[in-house]
């Protein structure tokens, strides 16, 4: 099974991909395995990349996770696909996909894994493809021979702190301020002003020496087709409002709604008049 699985998300471009005992992850959510009737088994923890050639557009104003269409769809997708598959090929067992929304502790199972290290800018850290992937996770009741690693760190260098505008404060985190809703204060215009982001900001990832060393490495890139298609690195007033309700849907940016995003727009739009 565990060569099926790893086959099965190499073929898709995902190269990533380590079991793990259910025992050995930190449950959060209980009532989903017990509503995929799992109560014991193996967790298949696995790294999407989804940084393409077309992130590093100079003109970008939205974050490198945000470019592509929602990555809940991608999920969603690649869960109808490879589910019934491994559903046939172990027709005695039981399998579900999670991603985000998961029963378990996704990042820590990810470095317990073997996938990558905890970064101190508080994301997940893989040796490819940076911090620049989604988790997911593929979970069966069939206990597979797997150990849990121990939890790690990264090197600790200080480059993502002295990046951050607000010191890895993530209670005054820029990417959570361009989310808010409501009318904001002088000072919080001030910040996304300066920050250059209309959603989003991937200031601490992109200045990460490991960022570097995957893009010099060429593994940064993503083969995975769907975060290549459909991408929108810049967004203005015009095409957010030219945009329909279903395409606005398919964004990971549109829960937070239209308003939000446009009131983003006009601030940045503001910065570049001065």
């Amino acid at each position: 099974m565990r060569n099926t699985v790893i086959s099965l998300l190499r073929e898709r471009g995902i190269l990533l991909c380590a079991p793990l005992p259910i025992a050995q992850c930190r449950i959060t959510r209980p009532y989903l395995l017990e509503r995929a009737g799992i109560t014991d088994g193996t967790v298949f923890v696995f790294a999407v990349p989804y940084y393409t050639t077309l992130h590093d557009d100079i003109s970008r104003n939205i974050s490198a996770y945000a470019v592509s269409r929602d990555y809940h769809l991608f999920f969603s997708q690649l869960f109808d696909d490879l589910l019934p598959l491994l559903q046939d090929a172990f027709p005695k067992n039981r399998f579900a996909g999670f991603s985000d929304h998961s029963p378990i502790s996704e990042a820590e199972a990810a470095v317990k894994a073997g996938l990558g290290v905890f970064g101190k800018n508080h994301l997940f850290l893989t040796k490819e493809h940076s911090s620049f992937v989604f988790l997911g996770e593929l979970i069966t009741d069939a206990v597979l021979p797997c150990e849990a690693k121990e939890l790690s760190l990264c090197t600790d260098c200080g480059a993502c702190l002295h990046a951050c505008p607000v010191g890895l404060d993530v209670s005054r985190c820029l990417s959570a301020l361009t989310q808010k809703k409501g009318t904001l204060s002088e000072e919080e215009c001030d910040a996304i002003r300066k920050g250059g982001s209309l959603w989003g900001c991937d200031r601490c990832q992109e200045v990460c020496p490991v960022t570097k060393a995957a893009r010099d490495a060429g593994t940064l890139y993503s083969n995975v087709p769907f975060f290549a298609e459909a991408t929108l690195p810049h967004l203005d007033s015009g095409t957010l409002f030219s945009m329909s309700d279903e395409e606005f849907s398919k964004r990971a940016f549109a829960w937070r709604g239209r308003a939000v995003i446009a009131r983003n727009i006009k601030l940045l739009e503001k910065e570049d008049l001065r």
